[in-house]
Formats: structure tokens, C-alpha cells, sequence
């Protein structure tokens, strides 16, 4: 039988209603390894104690978590420069987005949680922050967020969006609440033409295609100085490979393989987790199987009859990638997903990927069709793809130039997107201006 949109947003609230008094023990329980979980909990049920509300009009990003954080820095620097008057609003779900967005902007933002999806909490975030539109970067849907943005008159863009095809399989299977819920949006920005059509097959309005901001990053001369450190603390002479933004499950497959497998004489390997709370369960997993190693925390050079560091460090991930030779980008051995393989491609990195990159998979392909990266089916492959670059420089150069070139070539969707929302943006600030003069 099929379920009305009605009667499904009731059953979701319903859900939510239940779910709400067991969530501070999630909180809790996250913030063992990230303290920032712990933190202004209220916030995430729309209460706000004596926080003022922030000086209007009021622009809102959604950034969920670290990646969305970082490739939303050109979106947020040009809205504080188009309007200055503005109060530039950026929420966030998870500790390393929210930490990302204090390091990247200190106060030139005001953050806050995106509340759970509960009906009262998402009609107190609008009625306490009363934004005058909301910019939501890639795939962060939530029913009673948008359906409440719509019913105050509040319009949300999706940008930077992208849909795997297995995310849209999921969708489609609760048609009665993802239909109403992209029907609702004011609009859409897809990363690339795919994104586009499985978007607007689930409910959408036809999506424009500005391509993927994480492509117009700009790497800071102090990651590079950053990594330049890094490597003469590695060993200049010494090969380095960095496996960027590992996931539980991938690490053990790593430090088997290191175990059983061999790379070039002196090769440093470093393995990056992508969520702090795994750095204890890798340095355990390393001490049990008897590899040397040393953190990233721990001062002085690495001694040369050390084979691993584990990277215990956020956010400086293109600081790692510009410290190797040769960069493994994580989430992709399993069916993860992948994590993003531009930040690598940014600083001339030869890339290699697994075969689940299914979150990144038009720019996967494209750039494993340029020269800048390729894909290896297992752990087995991916070590000997290691051995194969570590051990030829002349293959080495040839990735970098083009992972370089393929950068270059692929910057500019900033400035696309720019020039779809800007005129839709004042005219959501006109309208704001209106509502806030009429009391």
C-alpha cells in the first residue's frame, strides 16, 4: 500500500519524536573520542539559551561535515564579499566539519549545529536565525528542514549536489518523502550532468550543472610549507606514499599487505585516518602485528628503521599529500564511497584509487582518463601499484603534470555557480528587507 506524503511526514516526525531522548547518549558516546559532540548540545534541539540572535539579513550554508566545510570556502568568501552587511550563517552535523569551520573563518562566520530533524527543532532554528535564504552543500537532505523553510518562505538551494546512483536508489525507495522534499527547493546546482538527471528523476525542478567547487581549491603556501616540513622530517631521500583519509576496515587491509608484501628499500608509509577517533584502533592495530612506527605528534625526525607514521593530525591533509610521492585516497577499497581525490590532484600528486569511488565517480573517471590517477582493484593491486611508482620517477613526473594540468582544466565552478544564485540571492534579500520593514 501506498503511503501519502501526508501521512509519511507524520510517521518521520513520529520517529523523530522517538529518537530524540537517546540522542544525547550518541552525543556522548561520539564525544569520548571528539569532545566537540559534547558541545552546545542544545543547539541541535533549537534551543539557544542566551544566545542573541545574529544581526540580519542572515545567509545560511550547510556545510555537514569536514570535505563540505572546505569546499564551501569559496562560496562563503564571495558571499561576505557581495554582502557585507550580511550575517554569514554556517551550520554543521558533525565535530570536524564544525572544527573546519572555526579554523577556516574564526569569527568572520557564526556557527551553529543543524538541528535534528524533529519538527519544533527546525521551526526554532528559522525562528531564531530567520535566514533569508539557505545554501545547502551537496546531498544534506532533510524533510522537515525543507519543508519548514518552505512553509516561511524561505529559499534553499542545493549546491554543489551530488546523488551516486546508489544514493538514488535509496530515495526512490520513500518516493512520498523525497519527491516533496526536492520538489520544495528553490533550485538546484549539480556537480556534473549524471548528478543532474538522478536529481531531477526523484522530484526535483531540472538542476543547473555548475560542476564540483571542491575543483576551484586554491592550496595555501603554508600547507605546502607545511609539507615541505613534513618531508624533511620523513627523509627527503626516503619514498613516501600517504594513504589520505582511511576508513575502519581499509587500515587493517593496509598493514597486512605492509606486513606480507614489500616496497621499495627505506619507503615511509603513511596512513591518515579519516575520523579521529580511529587513531588509537590503527596505532593498536600496528602494535599488534610488531611494525615500528611512530605519530605525527611526536617531535624529531623519523628514524630510518621506522617504516610508518600514523598521521594523528586534522586538517592538514594537503599538507600530507604535498609531503609524498605517491598519495592512496581512502574509502575505496571497501564500498565506502571514496573521499575526494582533487585535494591530492591539487598539489601534482600521482593518485591511486580504489574501485568504490562511487561518491566522486565523474571525476574519478575523468581523471583517471587524463593520466592523473588510477584504480586498483585490491590491496594486493595497490601495492604493487606502489612499488611500480615509488620506483620510477619518469612515471612519477609524467602523473604530476598531468594531474596539474586536469586541476587547471577543471577550475571554474565557483564562478558558474556564482552567477546562477547571485540574482536569486538579492532577490531573497529584497524580500527579506520587506518582511523585516513590515515588523
Amino acid at each position: 500500500m501506498l503511503i501519502g506524503p501526508r501521512t509519511m511526514r507524520r510517521i518521520y516526525a513520529l520517529l523523530w519524536m522517538l529518537a530524540l531522548p537517546l540522542l544525547p547518549l550518541r552525543l556522548w558516546w561520539r564525544g569520548r573520542k571528539e569532545a566537540g559532540y559534547r558541545e552546545h548540545i542544545g543547539e541541535r534541539y533549537g534551543r539557544y539559551g542566551g544566545r542573541p540572535s545574529p544581526r540580519r539579513p542572515v545567509l545560511w550554508v550547510h556545510a555537514v561535515s569536514l570535505g563540505e566545510t572546505r569546499a564551501a570556502v569559496p562560496l562563503v568568501d564571495r558571499l561576505r564579499r557581495a554582502h557585507p552587511e550580511a550575517t554569514i550563517l554556517l551550520t554543521h552535523m558533525t565535530a570536524t566539519g564544525r572544527a573546519a569551520g572555526r579554523a577556516l573563518f574564526g569569527d568572520r562566520v557564526v556557527q551553529a549545529w543543524l538541528p535534528y530533524d524533529a519538527p519544533s527543532a527546525v521551526r526554532a532554528f528559522f525562528v531564531h536565525f530567520g535566514p533569508a535564504a539557505g545554501l545547502i552543500m551537496e546531498t544534506e537532505l532533510w524533510p522537515n528542514l525543507v519543508a519548514c523553510a518552505h512553509a516561511a518562505g524561505v529559499p534553499l538551494f542545493l549546491v554543489n549536489a551530488r546523488m551516486s546512483a546508489r544514493s538514488a536508489a535509496a530515495y526512490a525507495r520513500v518516493p512520498s518523502l523525497t519527491r516533496p522534499m526536492l520538489a520544495a527547493l528553490a533550485g538546484v546546482a549539480a556537480q556534473t550532468t549524471a548528478d543532474a538527471e538522478r536529481i531531477a528523476l526523484l522530484g526535483a525542478a531540472p538542476p543547473v550543472v555548475t560542476g564540483n567547487l571542491k575543483f576551484d581549491l586554491e592550496v595555501p603556501d603554508a600547507a605546502i610549507a607545511l609539507g615541505r616540513e613534513m618531508r624533511m622530517r620523513f627523509g627527503e631521500a626516503r619514498p613516501v606514499w600517504v594513504a589520505g583519509s582511511t576508513r575502519e576496515g581499509e587500515e587493517a587491509l593496509i598493514v597486512e599487505a605492509l606486513v606480507r608484501r614489500s616496497l621499495p628499500p627505506g619507503t615511509l608509509s603513511v596512513i591518515v585516518p579519516r575520523h579521529p577517533q580511529r587513531f588509537a584502533a590503527v596505532a593498536e592495530l600496528l602494535q599488534q602485528r610488531g611494525i615500528p612506527f611512530v605519530r605525527r605528534s611526536d617531535p624529531g625526525p623519523v628514524a630510518p628503521d621506522i617504516g610508518v607514521v600514523l598521521g594523528n593530525s586534522m586538517g592538514e591533509m594537503l599538507a600530507y599529500y604535498a609531503a609524498a610521492d605517491v598519495v592512496f585516497i581512502g574509502g575505496s577499497l571497501l564500498p565506502l564511497g571514496g573521499q575526494n581525490l582533487i585535494e591530492a590532484i591539487a598539489v601534482g600528486r600521482p593518485t591511486i584509487v580504489g574501485s568504490h569511488m562511487f561518491n566522486f565517480a565523474e571525476a574519478t573517471a575523468n581523471a583517471r582518463a587524463a593520466g592523473a590517477a588510477l584504480e586498483v582493484a585490491d590491496v594486493g593491486e595497490l601495492i604493487g601499484a606502489l612499488a611500480d611508482l615509488l620506483g620510477n620517477p619518469a612515471r612519477r613526473a609524467a602523473m604530476r603534470d598531468a594531474a596539474l594540468a586536469f586541476h587547471a582544466a577543471h577550475r571554474g565552478a565557483g564562478e558558474r555557480l556564482w552567477r546562477w544564485v547571485a540574482p536569486q540571492l538579492e532577490t531573497a534579500l529584497a524580500r527579506d528587507l520587506s518582511r523585516t520593514a513590515a515588523g
